[in-house]
């Protein structure tokens, strides 16, 4: 039987060793694919491009798609002003990505956001985000360990009228790598999942299509934690 197609979208770098200083790359967690695999699926990397045509052939071949970790979102996208804490944003990413979201949502695929994706997912959709954790006030959990990222570093509580409660129950371990968390939830969208200091950690949509964002890094956590990987089987089963 035919594998289904899982796109993964990747990470635009700037390497700065030796003779090929200057040049850009795309980087990626061997772990997405790995995940992915384990699901039962076919993973391919799509880089990052500004050809329209080429982003719309990428979509036309794959049954699922991946939003990955990465850099932060540039908040005028959601009509904010850079602050402080603001870390490094890379417009060519953000403007590949909503594109490539869009073209996932009319051919309504399934989607899973991943840290820096369910970012994405909720500013493309009209939602907004803080700028940094130290913005939101009594926020005390620490969302950026420095654990092994394989391991867990805190809890979230899921709600029962969710998809993830379906996967995972109504509590799980997560582990933590943002300093970005969502503020304004973008409409037709719920949250399925809280930290204990209430930071969002998990939204669905609450339409038809099955869009899913968790802030955290599952993909990671798969080897160890079998709910992780099921997670992955979920959404490669949808697809």
């Amino acid at each position: 039987m035919k594998k289904k197609i899982i796109g993964i979208s990747s990470h635009v770098v700037i390497n700065d060793l030796g003779a090929l200083k200057g040049f850009k790359q795309l980087r990626l967690f061997h772990e997405y694919i790995q995940s992915v695999i384990d699901a039962g699926a076919s993973p391919i990397v799509l880089p990052n491009t500004d050809n329209l045509s080429i982003i719309d052939s990428q979509i036309d071949i794959i049954d699922g798609l991946i939003l990955t970790g990465g850099y932060d979102i540039n908040p005028l996208n959601f009509n904010e002003e850079p602050k402080e804490k603001l870390g490094y944003v890379c417009n060519e990413r953000d403007l590949y990505e909503f594109y490539l979201l869009k073209k996932a949502m009319k051919k309504q695929i399934p989607i899973l956001g991943i840290c820096r994706g369910i970012q994405v997912i909720n500013v493309f959709n009209g939602g907004t985000l803080y700028q940094d954790l130290s913005y939101i006030n009594n926020s005390y959990v620490k969302h950026e360990q420095d654990c092994e990222p394989t391991f867990p570093s805190h809890s979230i509580s899921i709600f029962k009228n969710s998809i993830l409660y379906e996967i995972l129950g109504d509590k799980a371990l997560v582990n933590s790598y943002h300093h970005l968390a969502i503020k304004d939830l973008a409409p037709n969208f719920k949250v399925s999942a809280l930290s204990k200091d209430g930071i969002i950690e998990a939204i669905e949509s609450t339409t038809d299509e099955l869009i899913i964002g968790v802030q955290w890094h599952p993909e990671l956590l798969t080897k160890n934690y079998e709910k992780m990987l099921n997670l992955f089987k979920y959404f490669v089963e949808k697809c």
